[in-house]
């Protein structure tokens, strides 16, 4: 198997901008949930969600790229200019040609759709300005993003819900894996916009104010936004550059329930292949896996199903895991992406951030839950894991660097 790593990552989440902003305000337990800002929320019964804040584009764009995209451009953008510069890469790449985008999102600049019906609702058609119109497509985050960062090689849009983030990285990691890339700017944005925020709250799938993962009276998710952007390099690259890795890239394991278009199957059976996929492809196997980042929704059915998977995978080892979701929200397709950042942060300072608001497990989610920042020493494996709507499964398999060398040995 060739050898991919993550060379640099960056950041824009409801806690933090950043290479290590977000992963500190995790570490220390911090929410990102607050009143909407954005829209006017007084219609419906839900009014909380993880907004970006104190998020500023122009530090991170040009005023050409400011006016040509939009708040999902914006943060994709200004999470690949930190990860570029985390990488080393932010005065341009050795070889242009050699460099591919992959990026991830559920529903792209979908906050530009709903600016474009106000102006038809209230203005008429003939006010539509153009050239707005064709900047709604999902393929043009990859693209925006090629063209201001100078990327020649090929550009991939992928639509996949909510597990669009590790279903972009497993797609880099291919990219490079058949030889048709040196570099990858990989991961995933979104944006929180009025109709899929009414859309979850008439779901009845959104807590009041706070996300309770596996908690006993956990009643749903908060909508969160943001980008997270990761550089995923061959080891020819690296060593080219004579660049350190953050993290080594196993495999990503993919698979679909074929169930239902909201709900997990039952059994978690698409989850089980896909986290399984992602070990076995590694070569590794259950016992060599240190930690599991948990979809964990805070949703009575997604806690529960997820966490019978994995007593079905790891026995009564139980690894300990988290939700990120406790705090940053479900970034819908940003999530696994910004979770996969967290990761490698947690590879890299031998630290599992907590998951927060859990005042009475759920007895039938039978796992280990980490409740506060927790140094682990010998931290070597980590699994991202992912599911969305229509039954995407991904798990993405990170480990720090040289350690899946020593297991394939």
């Amino acid at each position: 198997m060739t050898r991919v790593f993550v060379s640099g990552v960056g950041a824009v989440s409801p806690v933090g901008t950043g290479r290590d902003a977000m992963f500190e305000a995790l570490c220390r337990g911090i929410s990102g949930a607050r009143e909407i800002r954005r829209f006017d929320t007084s219609q419906l019964d839900r009014h909380v969600g993880c907004e970006v804040v104190d998020f500023e584009p122009a530090d991170h764009l040009t005023r050409a790229e400011l006016e040509r995209t939009h708040r999902c451009g914006h943060f994709a953008l200004a999470a690949a200019r930190i990860a570029l510069q985390d990488a080393g890469l932010s005065g341009g790449f050795p070889d242009p040609e050699r460099v591919s985008v992959v990026i991830g999102t559920t529903m792209g600049e979908a906050n530009l759709l709903g600016e474009l019906e106000d102006v038809w609702l209230h203005q008429g058609a003939a006010a539509l300005r153009s050239e707005l119109i064709p900047r709604y497509g999902t393929g043009n985050l990859p693209a925006q993003l090629a063209r201001a960062v100078g990327a020649r090689g090929s550009i991939q849009a992928l639509p996949a819900a909510c597990a669009a983030g590790n279903y972009a990285i497993g797609q880099a990691a291919r990219e490079i894996r058949a030889g048709r890339a040196d570099i990858v700017v990989t991961g995933a944005s979104e944006v929180i916009e009025r109709l899929q925020y009414a859309g979850f709250a008439r779901l009845g799938a959104m807590a009041p104010d706070r996300v309770r993962p596996f908690d006993v009276d956990r009643s749903g998710i908060l909508i969160g936004e943001g980008a997270g952007i990761l550089i995923l390099e061959s080891e020819a690259s690296l060593v080219r550059r004579g660049a350190r890795p953050l993290a080594e890239v196993g495999a990503v394991g993919l698979a679909c329930d074929a169930h239902h278009i909201t709900r997990p199957h039952p059994e978690g059976e698409g989850s089980k292949r896909a986290l399984l996929a992602a070990i076995e492809r590694s070569g590794l196997t259950p016992d060599d896996v240190d930690h599991v980042n948990a979809h964990g929704t805070g949703t009575p059915a997604n806690d529960l199903i997820e966490s019978r998977v994995l007593r079905d995978i790891f026995g009564e080892r139980k690894p300990p895991i988290t939700s990120l979701k406790s705090m940053l929200g479900h970034c819908m397709g940003a999530a696994s992406a910004l979770e996969a950042i967290a990761c490698v942060q947690t590879l890299e300072r031998q630290i599992i951030p907590p998951t927060i608001h859990l005042e009475n497990q759920d007895p039938e989610c039978d796992v280990v839950v980490v409740r506060e920042a927790t140094p682990v020493q010998g931290l070597d494996v980590v699994l991202n894991n992912a599911l969305a709507f229509g039954g995407y499964d991904a798990a993405l398999l990170l480990a720090r660097p040289g350690k899946l060398g020593e297991f394939w040995h």
